[in-house]
């Protein structure tokens, strides 16, 4: 025990080190943790020497995993993504697990090998994407949208690859139709067992149980190991891992989910660090040579081909190259899940310890490398956007808002982005009587203001053809409310030289880009915390209560 306690110490100790400095080098923490194995691991310092009891923790770090996924994916979430995202999804899918599949093969793996492999290629980290997205200010942009409804979709695609794998006995190398069958009739029923519960028992246990932080916690966590329990021995038969998903998805619809989900993420951190440690401890190093190559190649299938898919699928739904380019950057790497695939199936005895550290490294390689391709998207699509007229249809969404009225318009305010602070601003210059134009990537505000005279151009701001369109070098104010550094300093620079005369309003999210923003030539930088500290100051004079009932009303058609 005393030599177990070391190794987790270790483990923890090395492993938080790491984090800090991929945090500070804005890489994937799941690079440090699976570092931390490889250090750790029989091949450099050796220093696990409890291998299976760390790999047996681990798999409660993959429980409580998919337990907090359940909480959180429903298929109300699958309904609310959008045709886009579902057929960008499901295409996305199909084409990047046949031709992983082929390549697979053409390597001389195996046909469950490669059907194991090719199911891992398509998934993209939906944990790591958010993440970046997040950090870019770029969720609520329509290519963040977009990518983060096709992640949706692979998440719900990936847990039903779990369930029909955790189905399998171990070792077993061939499907018994009959065994299917009875695989797939007793998916159904639990899973109409589990929605019965989620609307009708559950929330009403939930409501009865004292609501002490401490015992919210201490059921929640008893629920998902009991629930993976039950659903792991026989008759059921499924994994535990499948266990704890469904324990989550009964809880999903409970008042007090998204309280569970926050106690309950510390717990899974710590146990999931381990299954990251156990994968990188795994690593066969001994044949790097052989595991190499396969990796080499699947890494460039992932970091160029899945990115092609995406670009190819959207462009052919009328979308402009650069929304296509950034949206398809978002899924140039694997996911946790393809790495939990992958340990799924060494555990049922499918695949073998080469085939895990082949995906390993290609999850390593392909986390790092699609870091920096996101965080640079931008300046990527800059240089290749020449290239990328090819994915790009002759009609795209841009012409299906017509544009003539801007023909002899000056004088004029152009607003950049119509969400949010855009909206209020719109509102206010149509009382006013102002000519403006708004550019915007989401098409659906200009069914949301429906008016004939509103001149609304669909496409990016950093694009020569939409400020042209735009006649920006007659307008009288830019404003521009989207929050993205990059391309407010693009407009900025352009303006220099295009029309100085323009008073130019930006917005920014924290003092620095503030700071960038003035000294690159804004007049005027709105900080939404100081502008939202001057709007409540007004309301809490005697004349601005008055009026909060008006004000309320006005807000309410936003909230729609």
């Amino acid at each position: 025990m005393g030599n177990f306690f070391l190794e987790i110490t270790l483990i923890i100790g090395l492993a938080s080190i790491l984090s800090i400095v991929f945090r500070v080098l804005k890489q994937p923490e799941i690079l440090a943790y699976i570092l931390t194995g490889v250090i750790l691991g029989p091949l450099v310092l050796g220093k696990i020497e409890n291998p299976e009891l760390v790999r047996s923790l681990s798999e409660i770090g993959i429980t409580l995993l998919l337990f907090m996924v359940g909480l959180e994916l429903r298929y109300s979430d699958l309904k609310a993504v959008g045709k886009i995202s579902l057929i960008t999804g499901i295409g996305q899918i199909v084409f990047t697990s046949l031709i992983g599949f082929l390549i697979s093969i053409f390597l001389g793996f195996s046909i469950i090998a490669s059907l194991y492999i090719s199911i891992a290629l398509t998934f993209s980290s939906t944990i790591i994407i958010v993440k970046l997205l997040s950090d870019k200010k770029d969720l609520r942009s329509l290519y963040g949208k977009i990518s983060v409804g096709f992640l949706l979709v692979q998440d719900f695609v990936a847990i039903i690859a779990l369930i029909f794998l955790s189905g399998f006995s171990q070792n077993a190398t061939s499907i018994n139709p009959i065994g299917l069958l009875l695989l797939l009739l007793k998916g159904v029923i639990i899973f109409g067992l589990v929605g019965y519960l989620s609307r009708s028992i559950l929330p009403r246990i939930m409501e009865r149980i004292p609501h002490s932080p401490e015992t919210l916690f201490l059921f929640s966590v008893a629920w998902a190991f009991g629930v993976s329990f039950l659903i792991s021995s026989p008759p059921i038969g499924f994994s535990i891992e499948i266990g704890g998903f469904l324990a989550g998805l009964a809880l999903a619809n409970s008042s007090e989910s998204l309280q569970i989900s926050a106690r309950v993420k510390s717990l899974r951190d710590f146990f999931i660090v381990l299954f990251f440690v156990s994968l990188g401890s795994g690593l066969i190093f001994e044949n790097f040579y052989v595991i190499l190559t396969p990796a080499l190649i699947f890494s460039a299938f992932i970091l160029i081909g899945n990115p092609l898919i995406v670009i190819i699928l959207l462009g052919l739904f009328g979308y402009k190259k650069r929304t296509s380019f950034l949206a398809g950057l978002t899924v140039a790497q694997i996911s946790e899940f393809s790495l939990i695939l992958v340990f799924l199936g060494y555990k049922l005895g499918h695949l073998t310890e080469e085939v895990v550290a082949i995906v390993t490294l290609t999850g390593i390689i392909t986390f790092t490398v699609s870091t920096y391709m996101i965080i640079n998207g931008k300046t990527l699509f800059k240089h290749l956007s020449p290239y990328l007229n090819l994915f790009e249809r002759g009609k795209t969404k841009t012409d299906e808002f017509p544009t003539a009225g801007l023909d002899n318009i000056e004088d004029h305010v152009i607003i950049v982005g119509a969400e949010q602070m855009g909206q209020s601003i719109i509102e206010a210059l149509k009382k006013m009587g102002e000519k403006f134009v708004v550019i915007d990537f989401d098409p659906s505000y200009i069914r949301k203001f429906n008016e004939d005279d509103l001149n609304f151009i669909f496409g990016d701001i950093s694009d020569l053809d939409i400020q042209e369109r735009a006649k920006i070098d007659n307008a009288k104010l830019v404003i521009s409310t989207i929050p993205d550094l990059e391309d407010n300093k693009f407009l900025l620079n352009g303006l220099k030289n295009e029309n100085r005369k323009a008073k130019i309003v930006m917005m920014a999210y924290d003092i620095k880009d503030a700071k960038a923003l003035y000294k690159d030539g804004a007049d005027y930088v709105i900080l939404p915390h100081l502008a939202g500290g001057r709007q409540i100051a007004k309301l809490l004079t005697e004349e601005g209560l008055s009026n909060l009932e008006k004000l309320r009303e006005q807000d309410k058609k936003y909230l729609t």
